[in-house]
């Protein structure tokens, strides 16, 4: 996965980029390295500015560089990466000031030009925390990525590895020369003061967790990616030396439970597995699958039904047209979402065999690969459920009309498959005696 499509800026127009990059670990790296995967997208140029110091050895990295002051008379090349800067002072250059930079930003909307501002300084050290004037972000950022540097944990606390030391620990409960731990890392990008400073209240904020270049420090970076997620919008895990990432955002799970199960001939919804009703069966599944949030889209005899789940933490939703169809569930369970959702598993009610095993299958291949619609394949030939949808399938999924399900878009997206092994994923509670080779297969688990 590129950086442009773990940032989700592919799917993006060239003028909704205006990302500012902030932290430490790789600022100046990401800041050039996503300008060229942008270009590579076919967008002629692209505008790169800093309100920070850069070092003027990293001006030839651009491919035109143009310094300003509060003058508007400026000729813009056509195409490449265009970096423009304060005056060049004691081999550094100066953080561009606040008109030219308004100025950039209203050209660059104007001309659907992508703008990428640095905001931060750290001294190439991996870490650090913001001083009170820190960080510059601009208030017209859409997109905050805050990056941080993995190769410091297990370092000492101090300058050496630490940009502002002494309010890093201040502020994450370390005392000087204490070794950096992935708890201390945590708290930092948490707090108020630390990585969220300064974030604009309606922006995108991604946490980048940089020099993921060992196995451990993948794994370290993927156990902090679920409590950052709770302030951040998505975590990358990765390394931008290696261009390997991984995205790591909020999966849902949508769980259609609305219908009459007319062909069956009892409400299927109720029936019981392992002493629980099919529907707190699969909904129970969902949740220990670490899907979130999980939303049970209810119809026939939705009181009975979600009486059985209001003691869980799900989000219950009654669907008063479920005779017209399966989209209307669809689309029932897509609205419910926050908008910071990055995919959906659907799953059905009539289900309870499901393992959880498969949906967090689903989740880790599609961190790594973003794929728009993945669903598992039994026996090398055999597609089941569940199915999982990325978020640039929803426009899509919301435009359903009548008795189909996710299925009718299969045509106007690329299809991914998970190979499994378990043909358990094959089985359908469709007929009564169904019911019962399922339970004959629970006698035998």
């Amino acid at each position: 996965m590129k950086l442009i499509e773990a940032l989700r800026l592919d799917a993006l127009s060239p003028a909704q980029h205006v990302v500012s990059l902030v932290g430490a670990g790789g600022k100046t790296t990401a800041l050039f390295k996503l300008a060229r995967e942008i270009l590579s997208a076919r967008v002629p140029r692209v505008f790169l500015t800093a309100t920070s110091h850069l070092g003027v050895w990293q001006i030839p990295l651009a491919d035109h560089h143009i310094m300003v002051g509060a003058e508007k008379d400026i000729v813009i090349p056509e195409t490449g990466i265009v970096l423009f800067t304060g005056k060049i002072e004691d081999e550094r250059t100066k953080p561009i000031e606040l008109e030219p930079l308004n100025w950039l930003r209203t050209v660059s909307s104007q001309k659907n030009i992508p703008l990428l501002i640095e905001a931060d300084g750290s001294r190439q050290k991996p870490l650090k925390a913001p001083a009170a004037h820190e960080p510059p972000i601009p208030g017209f950022a859409e997109i905050v990525v805050h990056i941080s540097g993995l190769s410091a944990l297990g370092m000492p606390l101090n300058e050496e590895h630490v940009h502002r030391a002494e309010l890093f620990s201040q502020l994450c409960g370390l005392a000087p020369g204490e070794t950096i731990t992935p708890q201390a890392l945590l708290g930092i990008l948490t707090h108020p003061m630390g990585g969220l400073k300064n974030i604009p209240e309606n922006a995108t904020r991604i946490e980048l967790l940089n020099q993921a270049d060992t196995p451990e420090l993948q794994s370290i970076g993927g156990g902090l990616a679920h409590t950052l997620l709770t302030h951040y919008d998505s975590v990358i895990v990765g390394s931008l030396e290696h261009g390997t990432f991984r995205l790591i955002e909020r999966t849902a799970g949508i769980i259609l439970a609305a219908g009459k199960s007319s062909r069956f001939g009892d409400f299927k919804q109720l029936l019981d597995w392992k002493g629980k009703p099919f529907v707190r069966q699969v909904t129970e599944t969902a949740l220990r699958a670490g899907l979130e949030p999980v939303v049970v889209v209810t119809g026939f005899r939705h009181a009975e039904v979600e009486s059985h789940l209001r003691d869980l933490p799900v989000s219950l939703v009654h669907n008063p047209d479920f005779e017209l169809g399966q989209s209307t569930s669809v689309t029932k369970g897509i609205a419910e979402l926050p908008d910071n959702v990055g995919s959906a598993v659907f799953l059905l009610a009539d289900q309870p065999q499901m393992p959880e095993e498969v949906i967090r299958a689903l989740i880790e291949s599609h961190a790594s690969e973003r794929q728009s619609i993945l669903a598992p394949l039994v026996l090398e030939e055999r597609r089941t459920n569940p199915v999982l949808f990325d978020r640039v399938t929803f426009p899509d999924l919301m435009q359903l009309i009548g008795d189909i399900g996710g299925r009718a878009i299969f045509d106007r997206h690329q299809v991914s498959y998970l190979p499994w092994h378990d043909d358990i994923l094959i089985f359908d509670v469709d007929k009564p005696e169904d019911y019962e080779r399922l339970k004959n297969l629970e006698g035998e688990n």
